[in-house]
């Protein structure tokens, strides 16, 4: 039986912006004895979008905090990418460092979260895992790549990323969102959740996770307490929708918008 868009294979897809936690996950993930993900690769973070000539990357759309803005980011099943031809590239591509004798394959990039549509697509069955992480703590951990964007563009960035998001939750078949800040508090537990999901056995990696937002307090705090303010007065009502509060940096919050079905 063929699976994802001609391989046998189920290909999981990791999303979520630069600095939201892709990495561990996929770092988690791809130990997984029935998983092939990509290792040593020679690219930023073994990342996918690095390995393959079919769509624009992330770093030609502008980069980290800004790449989402790009009319070019946002890729759904009306693109003129998707096609037989495309497919059979990609697979080509991202196969040179995938084992195929593996039931899963996983490929993890940031640009994902505006493309998944896209990718759905071109592999039919294939799967989404979203992680998110707080606005502000994202767009202070990507100050350091957009070192001439302000921190208001970069929570600016987030939102519109996490807005496109919301447009195409809808139209995936199989799609989970984690957040950052409960996935550091359980690692194991969201682990054995993933590997249920995508019906593999369980499996405990072997992968530090560590909270890393603790840093990030700090640096908010040292904000003036007017910006502070005025950040929590133009963009609460943005970021409860999806989950977060200007208020509290350290957890996710119950999001406003109805995305129980999609949690994980």
């Amino acid at each position: 039986m063929m699976g994802s868009g001609g391989v046998k294979q189920r290909i999981l897809f990791i999303a979520g912006l630069h600095r939201s936690g892709t990495s561990i996950l996929h770092r988690g993930i791809r130990q997984h004895p029935q998983i092939s993900g990509f290792y040593n690769t020679g690219v930023p973070e073994d990342e996918g979008q690095h390995l393959q000539t079919v769509f624009p990357t992330a770093r030609q759309l502008g980069g980290p905090g800004r790449f989402a803005f790009h009319r070019r980011a946002h890729l759904t099943e009306t693109s003129a990418l998707v096609t037989a031809e495309n497919r059979d590239r990609l697979i080509r591509e991202w196969g040179n460092y995938w084992d195929f004798s593996k039931p899963v394959l996983v490929e993890k990039s940031p640009k994902n979260l505006v493309q998944m549509r896209f990718l759905q697509a071109l592999f039919p069955e294939s799967y989404f895992l979203v992680i998110l992480r707080h606005p502000a703590v994202v767009a202070m951990a990507t100050r350091k790549w957009a070192k001439r964007r302000p921190l208001i563009y970069l929570i600016r960035h987030w939102l519109h990323a996490h807005r496109l998001l919301m447009e195409d939750l809808p139209h995936l078949v199989h799609c989970r969102i984690i957040y950052y800040e409960d996935f550091v508090l359980n690692p194991k537990d969201h682990f054995l959740r993933i590997f249920q999901w995508i019906e593999v056995d369980p499996f405990h990696p072997e992968t530090e996770v560590r909270n890393a937002n603790t840093g990030y307090l700090e640096q908010w705090k040292e904000l003036s307490a007017w910006y502070r303010k005025w950040i929590k007065h133009r963009y609460e009502h943005a970021a409860r929708a999806l989950g977060y509060s200007f208020e509290d940096l350290s957890r996710a919050i119950r999001p406003s918008l109805n995305l129980d079905r999609y949690r994980l």
